[in-house]
């Protein structure tokens, strides 16, 4: 730990380097199971709990910290009163882990700009390595499979985190477009550069929600930077889409079909989609019964046959050369608001929505180009995703980014402003 405490932030960045080693071949059956990012988190913990205790000056938490407090609190009561304490537990702590333990410590180690540089650049190493690993998937037929051929870039994560890939190279996007737009010369030529490449891995990967919510990201942060430039881009940008789809297609086979699909998600979605919504409709009428403080942590698994309609498939099919085909339980709503109505109530989703929702407020508040976008791009995501396997560590370290840049303005690094860009919103 010596080594660690004059930059402490190395802990943090640590998991994310860790979280990017191969999964090999999963037991999807072997239920919850640490992997080295975890015992990295727990380092973390203790690293930042040293930090608070043994640092000459003593490091104050900013006020800030407190939006965590209702979220330990709120899942806590949902686990006691659940049908099954046991089965929440893990849950519980799992949860805990995720939103509160990690992002606080993130906090507590990025103190200065040199920290931020440090967890930045390792989420922009992380994404450019799994976007470097994704495309040769696509080049060598070596992906998972979508629609029957090994077409989808899911980097170091297989098939069984089939997102993984998708949210870690879109951290790295936004933290490198929030820079190219404050630095100057061939930095931000650049940083610039660097995220429009990441952004072929993620169109490789096939995650609509991904697009979808890196588009959102990516608006705001210009938006914040300047309003006219963020005019011009949505021009740009409508005009490019109304020639692709119009007059050139929506692009070649495989990309082509799953862009096309964004429009017809309500109309003709998909059996994906169909099961998406199933599952939507599932914790809804779960949350019904259980109005207030939930089902209870991971009790959506246990209770999704009980309320599940008959359309609903069971399981979903992968297949990656690693795993080989498999067929994989539905065990979540793949909605993170919809998760936790479900299992912690109206008293866990205000948690939560206000756990968020400040975030957001005090990053666009603050015009940190980098924490508004984070914090826009998760919001969006978890309207269709959920928290699950290695890469909801990397997210951990990227909302404590958030907390940190939002919370301590003297942790602004470079291309991180503290306020908005000349023509900026302010």
């Amino acid at each position: 730990m010596g080594a660690l405490h004059p930059r402490p932030s190395l802990a943090a960045a640590g998991i994310v380097v860790l979280t990017c080693l191969p999964a090999g071949r999963a037991d999807v059956s072997a239920g919850t199971h640490a992997t080295a990012a975890d015992v990295a988190s727990i380092l973390l913990v203790v690293v930042a709990l040293a930090v608070l205790l043994t640092t000459a000056r003593a490091v104050r938490l900013p006020a800030r910290a407190l939006v965590l407090a209702p979220v330990a609190g709120v899942v806590g009561i949902a686990a006691l009163t659940s049908s099954d304490p046991l089965v929440s537990l893990p849950g519980y702590v799992r949860y805990v882990q995720v939103f509160v333990l990690i992002p606080l410590a993130v906090m507590v180690t990025v103190r200065d700009r040199t920290d931020t540089l440090i967890v930045g650049g390792a989420l922009v190493g992380a994404a450019g390595l799994q976007g470097l690993v994704g495309c040769v998937q696509v080049l060598t037929g070596t992906g998972a499979s979508y629609a029957g051929e090994p077409v989808r870039a899911v980097g170091t994560f297989g098939s069984l985190d089939v997102m993984g890939m998708a949210s870690v190279v879109s951290y790295g996007a936004i933290i490198l477009l929030a820079a190219g737009l404050t630095l100057r010369g061939a930095a931000r030529t650049a940083a610039l550069a660097g995220a429009a490449l990441l952004c072929v891995p993620l169109a490789l990967s096939l995650s609509r929600g991904a697009w979808l919510a890196l588009l959102c990201a990516s608006l705001v942060v210009l938006f914040l930077h300047s309003r006219v430039l963020a005019a011009r881009v949505v021009l740009v940008g409508a005009t490019a889409a109304i020639v692709l789809a119009c007059g050139l297609g929506t692009g070649p086979d495989v990309l082509g079909r799953r862009l096309a699909s964004i429009g017809s998600a309500v109309t003709q979605p998909d059996q994906s989609l169909s099961d998406r919504y199933s599952l939507w409709r599932t914790a809804a009428d779960m949350w019904l019964d259980h109005p207030l403080t939930g089902a209870g942590p991971r009790m959506f698994a246990q209770l999704r046959d009980t309320y599940a309609p008959i359309e609903l498939s069971s399981a979903s099919d992968t297949d990656d050369p690693v795993n080989g085909f498999r067929r994989q339980p539905l065990l979540s709503p793949h909605n993170m608001f919809l998760l936790t109505l479900s299992e912690q109530g109206l008293l866990g989703l205000a948690a939560f929505c206000g756990y968020l929702g400040s975030m957001a407020w005090w990053a666009v508040r603050g015009a940190s180009l980098a924490a508004a976008g984070l914090v826009t791009w998760q919001i969006v995501d978890f309207a269709y995703s959920d928290i699950g396997g290695a890469p909801t560590l990397v997210m951990s370290v990227a909302l404590g980014l958030v907390l940190s840049l939002v919370a301590r303005p003297e942790a602004m690094a470079p291309g991180i402003p503290v306020t908005a860009g000349r023509g900026g919103a302010r």
